[in-house]
């Protein structure tokens, strides 16, 4: 719930740049600014440049809270933990509307390039503005992508961005971005990128037996079936009215890639190979109907197809193809009672389906064809004291599923309420302190409970209560060589009853889904951000520290009874600096992941090492006629670290990254 405040990064850069183009940028006037309660964590602008991410999910490791679930390369699954709650309690939104999943409920941030983003916001609890569609009320945290909108200097009309960027692995990663404004008050913007890549990369893998301390094995190969050809394109329209803005996004994604394999024992999985097509439309309209009336329209199509293929016979050979579709439609209207009190409704609807075909040597077709109905409705105030705001919200779900075969579930009634406060605590110094308490649930998703031989659909849905308190302290000093500090520390308390859990048995084909009863979710989370300037030179540092524990409590005969939940580390942080001078830019970054377990049991066999990594990157910006050119060079994993994200699944070693972006 920190400000990554990166944001002032480079200020010498952005003034430079300021005095020799300056865009002229529309503005749409409404009833009056909705500011948010607690702010996000954010990462925008240079501060994205810096930390040289290659997707969205690589951006997000920085933010405190977040453990990243990586299974290696380039193509390799990319899905996010934020506060031990699990990847399927983490909403994921792109250009204001959540991307879904119905299949899984996961969200692969690695099919996200930066190369369209123009910033990345984290909220715990949810963002803290009652103006949004009611969905937005029902994630336990959430993740804004904000794709980059068109932005023209006085005397342009078009904007050309070329980028091309070539490293290890074979990695060839070409795309374009081009903006036209189309009128005053229309622009077009298009975005397509192709990434290719072997994903074949050299590992160092060693395993010691825990008790004797004898070396298992110690073997250096290359890692197999990391390959990826994924072409990503998309288009958007911008538009103001007199008194409000609209947008359609158009958006297409379709790869083939292999997904690396665990390695067990000294024996090299090739893995799976998917290939999948991601396609989606979906559109926004913001009103202001009158001084004291807002509106909001969403509206959204989207088609996924996924074919898995696995030939390894020592398995189970699978050859799955699924099939999704979902129809996505809310409004929500803010009312200004008074200068100081707002109130909103919102409505969704959402219907969900899920085809699959499965080859079996009896042709017999098991698949439960899940077609599901999602109602979400949403009541939620705001009061502005000055020094106190206070916002308050209800959420009400109602979730109707049929299936061909077997039983569906039963119908889902639940309300959950959430409450957020600011307080500024000195009336001249940004200091403030921030609280909140939230009840969400969710459902199991329809792999949880249908797939291919294993039907659950008596699995409970999953209730958690969150609770935080924070302090958050913001300067901005006129006269030192200090220009900015933020800083933050929030303690928070997470109590997750009836956790889905999904494992596999043997063979991988079958795999079965239960409820875990209790786990108990403590933590913290602290970040400092400073900025510093010296003569021409100009210095941020941001260093976050995250400590958690979350244990499950379920039943006391269990062996596993109080012990930390799997892949969850009690000590995380990063440490990210980037120094400027004139044309130049040094950016450096560091993760470290403390030790942690890969079952339930925390037994040392179990056990799993502790990973950093150290990131490097040069930047150089030239200009040649009216052509604006940015080098970089990254060197990533720079002292050659051999490390896991997941257990038996082994990360690259050092390797390098080359990008040219040419802008007209």
């Amino acid at each position: 719930m920190f400000t990554a405040s990166f944001c002032p990064l480079l200020t010498a850069q952005n003034e430079k740049d300021s005095i020799e183009s300056t865009p002229l940028t529309e503005v749409v006037a409404t009833a009056k600014e909705q500011k948010e309660i607690i702010s996000a964590q954010k990462l925008s602008g240079q501060e994205l440049d810096a930390l040289n991410s290659f997707s969205v999910a690589d951006a997000i490791r920085y933010f405190s809270g977040v453990q990243l679930k990586d299974y290696g390369g380039v193509g390799g699954l990319k899905t996010i933990n934020i506060r031990s709650m699990g990847t399927n309690q983490v909403g994921v939104f792109y250009n204001g509307i959540q991307l879904g999943n119905a299949q899984n409920g996961q969200v692969d941030l690695g099919k996200f390039s930066m190369d369209n983003i123009e910033e990345i916001s984290l909220y715990n609890g949810q963002r803290s503005k009652i103006f949004q569609s009611a969905r937005d009320f029902g994630s336990a945290s959430s993740i804004y992508i904000q794709p980059r909108k068109p932005h023209f200097a006085s005397n342009k009309n078009t904007n050309i961005k070329a980028n091309l960027k070539f490293g290890s692995f074979d990695l060839i990663n070409p795309s374009l971005l081009m903006e036209y404004k189309i009128n005053n008050n229309i622009s077009l913007s298009f975005n397509g990128e192709w990434i290719n890549a072997s994903g074949k990369y050299k590992v160092h893998y060693r395993r010691v037996l825990p008790k004797s301390k004898i070396v298992a094995y110690d073997t250096v190969a290359i890692r197999q079936n990391g390959d990826i050809n994924a072409v990503r394109l998309e288009a958007a329209l911008y538009g103001t009215l007199e008194k409000g803005t609209w947008n359609v996004n158009f958006y297409n994604y379709s790869s083939d890639r292999g997904v690396p394999g665990a390695v067990i024992n000294n024996k090299w999985k090739r893995g799976e190979r998917m290939q999948d097509i991601n396609s989606f439309v979906q559109g926004n309209m913001k009103l202001a109907i009158s001084d004291r009336w807002n509106t909001l329209l969403n509206i959204k199509y989207a088609s996924d197809y996924t074919h898995f293929e696995n030939f390894d016979y020592t398995l189970y050979p699978t050859n799955n193809k699924f099939r999704q579709k979902e129809f996505y439609i809310a409004t929500a209207n803010l009312f200004y009672l008074t200068d100081f009190w707002d109130v909103s409704f919102s409505y969704d609807f959402q219907y969900n389906t899920l085809d699959a075909d499965f080859q079996r040597m009896d042709n017999y077709d098991i698949f439960a064809y899940p077609r599901r109905t999602s109602h979400w409705l949403s009541l939620a105030t705001s009061l502005d004291l000055n020094r106190l705001k206070i916002q308050a919200s209800l959420l009400g779900t109602l979730i109707h599923e049929t299936v061909r075969k077997y039983n569906a579930p039963d119908d889902k009634h639940v309300m959950t309420p959430a409450v957020f406060a600011s307080y500024r605590l000195l009336p001249n110094e940004d200091l403030r302190l921030n609280a909140f308490a939230k009840k969400i649930f969710r459902v199991a998703t329809f792999n949880e409970m249908y797939y291919v031989e294993m039907i659950s659909s008596n699995i409970k849905p999953e209730y958690a209560t969150q609770y935080d308190l924070g302090l958050k302290y913001t300067k901005r000093p006129r006269y030192s060589i200090v220009k900015n500090i933020d800083a933050q520390i929030d303690v928070y308390y997470n109590l997750v009853e009836d956790k889905i859990i999904c494992t596999p048995k043997s063979p991988l084909f079958k795999w079965t889904t239960y409820n875990l009863g209790l786990v108990k979710i403590k933590g913290l989370d602290v970040s400092v951000g400073n900025m510093f300037r010296m003569g021409n030179v100009f210095l941020q540092t941001k260093l976050q520290y995250t400590y958690q524990e979350a244990r499950n409590y379920t039943d006391p005969g269990d062996t596993f009874y109080g012990h930390q939940i799997p892949y969850i580390p009690w000590h995380s942080g990063t440490v990210i600096a980037s120094a400027l001078y004139k044309d130049w830019t040094l950016n450096y970054s560091f993760i470290y992941t403390g030790e942690r377990y890969s079952q339930s049991d925390n037994i040392v066999y179990n056990h799993v090492q502790p990973w950093y990594t150290h990131d490097v990157s040069l930047v150089k910006k030239f200009r040649i006629k009216d052509m604006n050119f940015k080098a970089t060079l990254e060197v990533n994993n720079l002292f050659d670290q051999d490390y896991e994200v997941i257990f038996n699944y082994p990360m690259p070693k050092r390797n390098y990254r080359f990008s040219l972006v040419v802008e007209l």
